[in-house]
Order: C-alpha cells, then structure tokens, then sequence
C-alpha cells in the first residue's frame, strides 16, 4: 500500500519527541542526525530502548552477561554527542522480542510519561531490499510502538493499571520502511551523528570501514531527495493522527 504524502509539523511546533527503538545504536545509524537537529532547536529528545542488545557484538571472549552495561553505557554516550540525555531502557531480551501486551503497556507508559508530540520508531513492515534494517526485533519493536502509538496512549481506559495520564502523541515517523516520503537534510550534523554512531565501540568489528559506508548512505539518500550535492540526508516515512 502506498504510504500517504508526507504532512509533518513544524519543528518550531514540536517541544517534545520520543524515539523508541529495539537495541542500542538502532536510533545513531537511523535518526541521529536528525534528532541533533531538533535539540539544536530547543525540542527535548527522549529515548526508549526496548531491549539491552545483549546478543549484539563481535568478541567471543566477551562475558555475555557484561552486555547490558556496556550497551547501556554506549547509547548513554551517544546520545549525549546528539543532545540527549533522558534515556528508558526496558530491558527485554535482544533476539527475543514480540509486540506482547507487556511491551505495548511498557512503551504505553513511556509515551504517557514523556509526553510527545511526535514518536520515532522502526517500521513494523519488513523492507526486503534492506533485510538486516528489517532484524525481526525490529519489526517487533515497530509493531508494539505502533500500537501503543494509536489507539494505546491516548486512551484511557487502555492498561488501567497505569497511574499515568493518557496521551495522544499525533505524529508518527518510521525508520526504515519499505516506502519513505520524508528526507531530513542533516549536512550541519552528520558530524554528531557520525559520533554516535561511533560511540558503540562493542559493536564495530572494523570501524575504519564503518564511517565511509554510512557517509555514502547518506549521501544517497541526499540525491533521491533532491538536495544539493555532497550533502547527507536521513530518510523517514510520516504518518499523521487526524
């Protein structure tokens, strides 16, 4: 089905976003650049991370059970390099994850604590000409927000067992959906989000191959988008509530 035209708000319309995604560094390679954008502009950025990424990562010697601390303390210090500093980390397991009623009512309360006004997450569709962008936690992670997205947050009768009140965030943007209608040009902050991306230092077996092949990424989605020459851009799909 092909998605409908792109209709976002202002940014200068926006004073809080919420992303939730399912592992750390999931946010740095899709929308870092873009969520450095809008802090630069006064808007406060929350993260949510479904899962702590303990299947992530490339050093068999590594003890597995450090993995939640270290990824943890990664996506702490990528998000500060994009202006983020408020982090919920629920702790599902990386590798594991459904849209269960549990992961709804827990991102259900994020999203009522936070209180957005737009909400980034992972597609819930699988995108098969980018399958890794299509991990199953993913689609899992995409599913269960979507839901608590519309109709779970904003209504109240919904999870009763949350004391939060309930909240209509009305603005939805997809990370690597099959069909994008949204580019963000993020030239002036390609360089923070490098940085991110680069803070997850458990997981880049070759790091000095890593920074190239994202530039080029971003370089590609600048030029289906129509921007000038050498500039980066990251992608989305934008739905609206009402």
């Amino acid at each position: 089905m092909t998605v409908p035209t792109a209709n976002p708000r202002p940014d200068s319309e926006i004073e809080r976003v919420l992303v939730v995604s399912a592992h750390p560094d999931d946010v740095d390679f899709g929308a870092a650049g873009t969520v450095a954008l809008w802090t630069k502009a006064g808007i406060e950025v929350s993260y949510c991370m479904v899962t702590d990424g303990q299947a992530g990562g490339f050093e068999t010697d590594r003890d597995r059970a450090e993995m939640p601390l270290v990824r943890r303390a990664e996506q702490t210090a990528a998000a500060a390099q994009v202006g983020v500093h408020d982090l919920h980390f629920l702790g599902y397991q990386d590798g594991y994850l459904e849209p269960t009623q549990d992961v709804i009512r827990d991102i259900t309360r994020v999203i009522r604590q936070v209180r957005p006004q737009r909400l980034l997450c992972q597609s819930p569709e699988r995108n098969w000409s980018r399958l890794p962008a299509s991990h199953p936690d993913h689609l899992a992670a995409g599913e269960a927000t979507v839901r608590a997205f519309f109709p779970a947050a904003g209504n109240p009768f919904a999870y009763p067992e949350l004391t939060e009140e309930a909240w209509t965030v009305g603005e939805l943007w997809l990370i690597a959906h099959p069909e994008f209608n949204h580019y963000v040009d993020i030239t002036d902050t390609v360089e923070q989000k490098l940085a991110a991306v680069m803070a997850h230092t458990s997981q880049h077996a070759d790091p000095g191959t890593l920074i190239p092949r994202v530039r080029t990424m971003l370089n590609h989605n600048a030029e289906r988008a129509g921007f000038p020459e050498s500039h980066y851009a990251e992608a989305f799909t934008v739905i609206r509530l009402g």
